[in-house]
Parts: C-alpha cells; sequence; structure tokens
C-alpha cells in the first residue's frame, strides 16, 4: 500500500513521517514514535485510554487515522510536564490525591481534564465528572479523580485552600 507523507507537532517538536493511509493516530504515536502513554482500551472510542489533546480538542486516537492528523498539534501525557521533569499540575495532583490505581486510565484522564481545565479552569464536581465523562476508570469510584482534577484547578487558578488539601 502506497504511504501518505504527514507533518505534525507532536509534544513540541516537529515530526515527518510516511504512514499508511490505514494507520490509526494512536498505533503511530505508540509504534512510530514510541510515546507509550496513550493507551490502546477498547478500540471503538468508548474508554478514553487513548485520548489525545490535538488543536485544542480531546480526541480518542483510536478512531482517527494518522493522515486525518496531518498539520495538527497534538499533546500527549508525555508533554504534560515541564522539560525539567516538573510534573504538571494535574499529574502531581493525581499522584497526590491518589486519582489512579493500576494507571490504565490515568494518561488518559489527565489528557482529558487538562483540555477541560483549559475551557472551564473553575469547573464544579458535577462539571468535572461530566466532562471526564467519556473516560472509563475500571478501578476507582471516581471521587479521587474529581478530587485531583478540583486541587489541579485550584492550583493552577492560585486558589488552593491548603488546609483542605492535607
Amino acid at each position: 500500500m502506497a504511504k501518505t507523507h504527514v507533518k505534525m507537532t507532536v509534544n513540541g517538536k516537529e515530526i515527518e513521517a510516511l504512514v499508511e493511509p490505514r494507520t490509526l493516530l494512536i498505533h503511530f504515536i505508540r509504534e512510530e514514535l514510541e510515546l507509550t502513554g496513550p493507551h490502546i482500551g477498547c478500540e471503538t472510542s468508548h474508554c478514553g485510554a487513548c485520548t489525545l489533546d490535538i488543536d485544542g480538542k480531546s480526541v480518542k486516537s483510536c478512531t482517527m487515522f494518522a493522515v486525518q492528523a496531518n498539520g495538527a498539534d497534538i499533546r500527549t501525557i508525555e508533554g504534560m510536564a515541564e522539560a525539567d521533569g516538573t510534573l504538571h499540575p494535574l499529574q502531581d495532583a493525581f499522584r497526590e490525591m491518589h486519582g489512579l490505581q493500576c494507571g490504565f486510565c490515568t494518561p488518559g484522564m489527565i489528557t482529558r481534564a487538562y483540555r477541560l481545565l483549559q475551557e472551564n479552569p473553575n469547573p464544579s464536581d458535577e462539571e468535572i465528572r461530566m466532562g471526564i465523562s467519556g473516560n472509563l476508570c475500571r478501578c476507582t469510584g471516581y471521587q479521587n479523580i474529581v478530587a485531583a482534577i478540583r486541587l489541579a484547578a485550584e492550583r493552577m487558578n492560585g486558589t488552593q485552600n491548603w488546609e483542605a488539601a492535607e
């Protein structure tokens, strides 16, 4: 099968590659770019483990072809931390508030939460739950995930109630 030239920015780095038109974006990200943070779960866009931030939108990359991402600006979980290794407030809050158990959903959950907080910097718990409703976690009851997103929002807005975080 003839390959197609694609060019995109992934985590701030310009990428050019030849891909088969049928290659799913999640497979390109994981296998060609070796960014294995985003996971392959259901391959039907139901679980959200493959969620990426693409051109300012949360996208489930298991149902998108790599050629459809031509020209896109993509952020994966690997692109969340600072270059010096400092965790993004969401990553730090998930760690601190025990917002993960097995960790399988965590990259997609954090990537989705990132976009949620870009769209709504001060969401209520109900808005957080609605905002992450397309990302499934099979281990938790979501309470710690919601608490982690709320804590990250407070830190990012500079409104953290320090007593509540302890």
